[in-house]
């Protein structure tokens, strides 16, 4: 009797060992329920107004597909946003969307899914050193080659403060890449010279405020360009402008935020990247149905995380200033023209 109560503890055993090793996709719990694909999302924050799009787009996709979604914010805190995905796993979620805090500590996150069969698809920013099922976001590289190409076309000699994102978020790290990537070649020919080049922690607009006050006084006002990485940054970088200096030291940002893009119609901060949200939360709930289903996910992308190359579905984010507000973000029903001009006399707004 011992040694069959051995064999039977030494067989389960082998069992939970190997089921953590299988990827979430062959194993995810909704294949084998047969009801409702239950979807659990974990969000880092809600402060600004694009994760709250998200959220909302998400809960609308679930809804359209008939699919449960529980929604946990962490408020930027990693011990928070791990206890919230544990207890989502706890009440018996198929499958896991994470918008990481901290990009390297979710991969404990991705882990623990694992070991219950649960697929996780990491969501707008990429969980590092980890097998995470998928990824889907926007092209963020991009985005920040964009951002300086913007600047160096307008703002082609002269002195540039560089304001990042939360070091914390690898979507920082790889805007800040993509941005050297387009200004260091005018940087060793001497066209630019980068006077401050430095990370805003939790991407507070505050911080951004900070680094830019220092900026100008260090370098007597002498600043041509500010490649700010968001709107909320860009939004710090603006208000520590003297009035003299709005409007003419080329600001840019990402979001396509509403107060943004009222200050870009004012003159005030002169281009954002316009990343349509609606793709990104639709494709990452219909991924997460197949993936609980256990159907293939047609990812044509690969990133590489630092341990795979992580199958991802990447979208085209654009280029968004004065000339072109009608035909982005108000044509597509993202911001209302009244909303967007607001602050513009009523005879100045362009007729739709």
């Amino acid at each position: 009797m011992k040694i069959t109560t051995k064999l039977m503890f030494s067989l389960f055993a082998a069992t939970l060992l190997c089921s953590a090793c299988v990827k979430g996709p062959e194993t995810g719990r909704g294949a084998k329920t047969g009801g409702p694909v239950r979807i659990g999302f974990s969000m880092d924050t809600l402060k600004e107004e694009r994760w709250q799009r998200d959220k909302a787009l998400v809960e609308q996709r679930c809804k359209e597909v008939g699919a449960e979604c529980e929604i946990q914010v962490a408020n930027g805190d990693d011990a928070v946003q791990t206890k919230q995905c544990d207890n989502l796993l706890t009440k018996g979620v198929n499958v896991l969307i994470v918008a990481p805090h901290n990009g390297q500590i979710a991969a404990s996150i991705v882990e623990a899914a694992h070991k219950q069969g649960v697929p996780v698809i990491s969501y707008d920013r990429l969980v590092r050193n980890s097998d995470v099922d998928l990824y889907v976001a926007h092209q963020v590289v991009k985005i920040g080659q964009m951002q300086a190409q913007y600047a160096l076309d307008h703002a082609p000699k002269g002195n540039y403060v560089l304001i990042g994102g939360s070091q914390t978020d690898n979507n920082a790290l790889l805007l800040m890449e993509g941005q050297m990537n387009v200004l260091q070649p005018a940087i060793d020919k001497g066209q630019i010279k980068i006077v401050t080049k430095q990370f805003a922690r939790e991407w507070l607009a505050s911080e951004a405020l900070r680094i830019m006050e220092d900026a100008l006084t260090k370098n007597n006002n002498d600043i041509q360009a500010v490649v700010a990485s968001n709107d909320g940054t860009a939004g710090g970088g603006v208000s520590a402008l003297p009035p003299q200096l709005v409007g003419h030291v080329l600001v840019t940002g990402q979001d396509a935020s509403l107060d943004a893009v009222q200050r870009i119609v004012d003159g005030k901060q002169t281009m954002t990247v316009y990343k349509p949200i609606q793709p990104l939360a639709f494709a990452a709930v219909d991924s997460a149905v197949k993936l609980a289903r256990g159907e293939k996910v047609d990812a044509k992308d690969k990133i590489n995380n630092g341990k795979i190359d992580v199958p991802s579905l990447l979208f085209e984010p654009m280029v968004l200033d004065k000339d072109n507000v009608m035909q982005t973000v108000i044509k597509d029903g993202y911001h209302k023209l009244e909303d967007v001009y607001k602050n513009v006399p009523k005879d100045q707004w362009p007729k739709q």
